[in-house]
């Protein structure tokens, strides 16, 4: 494997493939899935993966999901078969959700409903504050909105700005992925139990050292205090789902998130963990068509 993923190796089985295209925007190459669905009036749903996946997380939700609504599913910069923001700094999550936006623009869509997972939940959240995009409202899968506080996040943001800064590291993490063993044990980190298929994709994400740099980028470049200062202002409803048993963001967060939001429903899923859209996708398909026929009839 190169550097990069190459779509025409990598990509050959990628899921969902026959709905992927590539879009320019941004100054950016994007990998784009879309689902059309046969209903004229249908809603436009744009899904939002984490730091460090990609479009391969939603491969069980979107196809579900499409027989309801026309569904938009994307790579975000760097990851998978996007190309990444250069220089990296690009990877701010103001900068990301500026981007994100500029493809919507691009591709004349304004979602009515965008769904966030951890990482991609702060984009979605970001882009409607800037006022970007004017969805009903945001559905928030074990999303990560708050920062680490205390001595956690006086090192970590200069420890990941140092990884990021070195291409060393992310070739080291990538030769480390060839062992199955390291891709176990970063997914038990999750609390998650996923398929095979996904513990397949997610160590060919790994081994490529160019997605490996977008996801430090991404940690390195993230400011999330200024995120939670604004989320008062975040009038549409949010949902804010976690899973009882996600050990990448606590559920307790999903609480103090909450009470900083005018509109916030929380929904606990118990016996999952933090890839809990893709330990039970029919379950997140139930509570998003649950969302799109309260956004219609409110």
């Amino acid at each position: 494997m190169g550097d990069r993923l190459d779509w025409q190796v990598d990509g050959l089985d990628w899921p969902n493939r026959v709905s992927s295209r590539f879009i320019s925007a941004a100054g950016l190459l994007w990998h784009v899935q879309e689902f059309p669905t046969a209903r004229r009036d249908a809603p436009v749903i744009l899904l939002l993966h984490g730091t460090a996946s990609a479009t391969h997380s939603w491969r069980d939700v979107a196809p579900l999901l499409s027989q309801h609504c026309r569904v938009i599913a994307i790579d975000l910069p760097g990851h998978a078969f996007s190309e990444m923001p250069m220089p990296p700094s690009g990877q701010s999550l103001s900068g990301m959700a500026q981007r994100v936006a500029a493809l919507m623009k691009q591709m004349q869509l304004s979602p009515d409903l965008i769904v966030g997972h951890s990482a991609g939940a702060a984009v979605a959240a970001r882009m409607v504050l800037d006022g970007s995009v004017r969805p009903a409202a945001l559905v928030s899968l074990n999303g990560a909105f708050i920062g680490f506080g205390g001595m956690a996040g006086a090192i970590f943001s200069p420890l990941a700005r140092l990884m990021a800064t070195g291409s060393l590291t992310a070739k080291f993490f990538a030769w480390q992925a060839n062992d199955p063993v390291v891709i176990q044990r970063l997914m038990r980190s999750t609390g998650s139990v996923i398929d095979a298929t996904g513990m397949r994709l997610y160590q060919r994400l790994m081994q490529s050292p160019a997605h490996v740099r977008a996801a430090l980028a991404m940690m390195a470049h993230w400011d999330l205090d200024a995120l939670e200062r604004d989320l008062p202002n975040l009038s549409i409803p949010v949902w804010l789902v976690a899973a009882e048993n996600d050990l990448t963001v606590p559920p307790q967060q999903a609480a103090v998130v909450a009470k900083r939001l005018p509109q916030a429903q929380r929904v606990l899923w118990p016996m999952l963990g933090h890839l809990a859209h893709e330990e039970s996708p029919s379950q997140c398909v139930d509570l998003l068509v649950d969302v799109i026929n309260s956004i219609r009839t409110g």
